[in-house]
């Protein structure tokens, strides 16, 4: 029997994400077949984070890491080592990329081994789209750079999202659509989508932003039009719009559904940031009904029509080309500890973190 290990995870309450409590379980060495102990080394905190809470019982992020009595684990990207394994080709002191819980440790079992990788095939995980399960050994990731961990943490993840966002636009002709309209422009998931899109160059890019964030989201050079949420109704509403909302909005989505009609030719929701502005029903606002956007199911159909391995390239090439557009606006600010980690998550709940800042945590 190997020595005990103390496993510290941060919880958050399911209804009020302010409260937040750190959770101790013992490990007391003993592995069941096929698992193994990871050691979590760091992990993002983002708004997208917020958004897995947000969506968390409709689209199943709390069963990554489930949980009792009303809280909830919010899977975080992350890098982790293994520290003892009990799978015969898993080895210790192996690195692995993938989503782990904001946790000193995880344990998980392991399965459908390959030479990049493998999956968590606990019970619990099975009903997860494959791209949450699957940890990716960085010795075997041709794009992977040391120096460059943070950024990888901190934009691969939300990248995903909007590279699939707009291949899903530009798979579906546009929906007819002349201009993306994307809230929340000052995200790093919509600062993505945007420069995806430009990378495209088929469509005008909107961003809509808050006045403070105004100059930040000017500057980035990926939108080719930024106005504030209060000059929605002073938009040209004969342009036909795709509006991608990050922010989850309501009063925002009420008034460009509403100035724009029938024009809205396609709309969705990716995230939810504005936490004091998420309820609401949407389903009778005019133009395309918003629907909620699922990039798993985007990346699934991809990978049936391309092949195995050629999303994963098509995005990691584009994703490089990103992570040096953000070397420009984009400085890592990195914590460690228990009460660092609080006070941290309560700051991004309340979008109290600077847009050009990206965090980057250990518990």
């Amino acid at each position: 029997m190997s020595n005990s290990i103390d496993i510290k995870t941060f919880e958050v309450e399911k209804a009020n994400w302010l409260n937040t409590r750190v959770q101790t379980t013992i490990f007391n060495g003993d592995l069941n077949e096929n698992e193994v102990l990871f050691e979590v080394d760091r992990f993002a905190l983002t708004s997208n984070n917020i958004s897995y809470a947000a969506s968390g019982d409709m689209l199943g992020y709390w069963q990554f890491f489930p949980t009792t009595d009303g809280y909830g684990r919010i899977p975080a990207m992350g890098y982790a080592n293994v520290i003892q394994s009990n799978h015969p080709e898993i080895e210790i002191g192996n690195r692995y990329w993938g989503f782990y819980p904001m946790s000193t440790h995880l344990i998980a079992k392991a399965g459908k081994i390959t030479k990049s990788g493998f999956s968590d095939v606990s019970e619990h995980r099975a009903k997860l789209a494959p791209i949450y399960s699957r940890f990716d050994d960085v010795r075997f990731n041709p794009l992977y750079e040391e120096e460059r961990e943070d950024q990888d943490l901190l934009l691969r993840g939300l990248f995903l999202t909007s590279w699939l966002v707009d291949d899903f636009m530009f798979d579906n002709d546009h929906f007819g659509a002349d201009a993306y309209v994307i809230t929340c422009a000052s995200s790093k998931t919509s600062i993505a989508l945007a420069f995806v899109a430009k990378q495209r160059g088929l469509k005008k890019t909107i961003g809509i932003t808050s006045e403070k964030n105004r100059t930040f989201t000017n500057s980035l050079d990926c939108y080719d039009e930024v106005l504030t949420y209060d000059e929605v109704k002073t938009m040209n509403n004969a342009q036909k719009i795709m509006i991608v909302d990050m922010a989850g909005h309501y009063d925002a989505m009420k008034d460009l559904h509403e100035h724009f009609g029938d024009h809205v030719k396609y709309s969705c929701k990716v995230g939810a940031t504005h936490l004091d502005n998420l309820e609401g029903d949407m389903s009778q606002f005019p133009g395309a009904k918003p629907t909620f956007f699922f990039a798993p199911t985007q990346a699934q159909k991809r990978t049936e029509e391309w092949g195995p391995g050629e999303v994963q390239k098509r995005i990691g090439m584009s994703l490089k080309e990103f992570q040096i557009h953000s070397d420009q606006w984009m400085s890592v600010v990195r914590d460690s500890g228990i009460n660092e980690m609080k006070e941290t998550f309560s700051k991004v709940v309340k979008g109290e973190i600077s847009p050009d800042q990206g965090l980057i945590l250990s518990v």
